[in-house]
């Protein structure tokens, strides 16, 4: 019996979207519950002809959950934790999940203890009964939508605040199983299938994919553009990352790590854009116990002073100390409280001498004060996006324009200088905030007509050639969909892009899988 129910435009409209606000169309969607019934449709869909867009949670703003024609597979009711072990080198536990898995659920499944063990073999339910007698565990990768699921996640290598600390999720990923376009399950595990320097060989379904992976150097920055390629590499990396393009995510193993019993914040109020910048460098000097290190310009302060004031969810938010040009949120983990304390002197010295006043610093030690600080970080792009819908239902031409980029170490100083001339120039109205212990600081464009879209688009495009001359990415963390796809060759090079879709042809032969994206 098919899985696949005709016109979604009808009884499911909203998956014709995800956060992006793009729109697209499908003749299809499946809704598979289990590996089978995922492969079973892709088979179907092989025969068919159609092409097909992956979704799962739909929370990505890069689009590449829109489908462009084909049909839509839908992983979000492949909710099951499928098990749990003890990794043999280490120790670690592993949890291993099917795609539609939120990272909300995973987390309240693993600080409660509680799963539903249902088909967990004796050895699972075994390394169940020690993670129960342990501290707690916790999955590491941070993204600020607690709605995005596993899949999506692997698919786009996700990563969040606390990438400064633990990297993205790559690192994290043991092992994969992947459908191709034709419904063939391949299973990768870290450490197990490997390319001799750039050429590679699997075995799926009795037949042999061989290639030779992109020649490019994978940019010494945080990174999720592009498919990963080095010398020798892990073949399970190929699939991380390759938002959709190559295979379908239907199983995930991700290693957990101990949670730390201390988590402080301070939030450090600066007074310019250059005691930004002397301050993180500082900090980042001496990482140890450093999670995150997080930016909001002055604008970003502006925002949400007013709308403090504006009622709604807002109001909770404390009062934003005046004429400061910008704020930095340093997150610090440690085992007991006497190792956190020589940490955050450090960092409360630092900002002294940075211009920053300890009197109007926010501290946070305990977990309400520690919710809050999460709170303000994330009232940012709220904000930001309530700001553009009034402004859309105005005129309708009127988007967001947010950037992902991220650069080297030493171009820091320089990249915001790149934005705030831009933006001054262009008479832009716009927010700065991110991951600027990584570098990576989202510039949010405002605009206020049709015309400064365009405008805001021109500007965005020479900041992605000069980031790409540094040696910088075009998208750290939000994956590059099918808004960002044009300026792939900007960091990649044309002949990179070339290299990627050799590629692709590899395992989707057809061009069937992510019609759209990335190229």
């Amino acid at each position: 019996m098919t899985l696949w129910h005709l016109h979604p435009e009808i009884q499911w409209p909203n998956t014709l979207s995800d956060e992006s606000r793009l729109r697209g169309e499908a003749v299809a969607i499946a809704f598979p519950e289990t590996e089978e019934e995922a492969a079973d449709a892709l088979r179907e869909a092989w025969e068919r002809g159609w092409s097909i867009t992956v979704q799962g949670g739909r929370t990505g703003i890069a689009g590449g959950a829109v489908p462009q024609g084909g049909a839509i597979l839908n992983l979000s009711r492949m909710t099951r934790i499928l098990g749990l072990r003890r990794r043999d080198s280490d120790g670690a536990f592993v949890v291993r999940v099917q795609p539609g898995v939120t990272l909300s659920a995973l987390r309240q499944a693993l600080a409660t203890r509680d799963f539903a063990t249902d088909g967990w073999s004796g050895a699972d339910r075994q390394a169940l009964e020690e993670f129960r007698r342990e501290p707690p565990w916790m999955v590491t990768a941070d993204p600020t939508e607690t709605s995005a699921t596993v899949g999506g996640m692997v698919a786009c290598n996700a990563s969040g605040a606390r990438s400064f600390r633990y990297g993205a999720i790559r690192r994290w990923v043991e092992s994969v199983r992947v459908a191709l376009a034709d419904g063939a399950v391949l299973a990768l595990a870290r450490g197990r299938e490997r390319a001799r320097g750039r050429t590679f060989r699997l075995e799926v379904g009795g037949k042999i994919l061989e290639g030779v992976l992109p020649s490019y150097r994978m940019p010494a920055v945080k990174n999720a553009a592009g498919y990963y390629a080095a010398d020798d590499m892990d073949l399970l990396d190929l699939f991380i990352g390759s938002e959709g393009t190559l295979g379908v995510i239907l199983e995930a193993e991700l290693v957990l790590k101990p949670a730390s019993p201390v988590e402080w914040g301070v939030t450090a109020f600066l007074p310019d854009t250059t005691a930004v910048v002397r301050f993180v460098r500082e900090v980042r000097a001496e990482p140890d116990g450093i999670i995150a290190i997080e930016y909001f310009s002055g604008s970003a302060l502006d925002l949400l002073r007013v709308a403090r004031t504006e009622g709604g969810s807002f109001v909770t938010l404390p009062p934003v100390p005046k004429a400061h040009g910008g704020a930095v949120y340093v997150e610090i983990a440690a085992a007991t409280e006497e190792q956190a304390e020589p940490i955050l002197q450090r960092v409360v010295e630092v900002m002294k001498s940075c211009g920053g006043e300890e009197e109007r610093a926010w501290l946070a030690t305990e977990p309400r004060e520690m919710e809050r600080a999460k709170t303000f970080r994330h009232a940012v792009p709220e904000r930001i996006n309530a700001l553009i819908a009034e402004r859309k239902k105005r005129e309708p031409a009127i988007i967001k324009l947010g950037t992902d980029m991220a650069v080297p170490d030493e171009q820091l100083d320089e990249v915001l200088a790149l934005y705030e001339r831009g933006l001054k120039e262009g008479g832009f109205e716009a927010v700065l905030f991110g991951h600027i212990g990584n570098n990576h600081v989202h510039v949010n464009i405002l605009p206020r007509d049709r015309a400064e879209v365009e405008a805001a688009r021109r500007l965005y495009r020479t900041w992605a050639e000069q980031v790409g001359a540094w040696g910088g990415t075009i998208s750290a963390e939000h994956g590059v969909g099918k808004l960002k796809k044009s300026f792939l060759p900007l960091m990649l090079g044309e002949e990179g892009v070339r290299q990627m879709r050799a590629v692709k042809a590899v395992f989707d032969p057809g061009n069937r899988l992510g019609p759209g994206t990335l190229f």
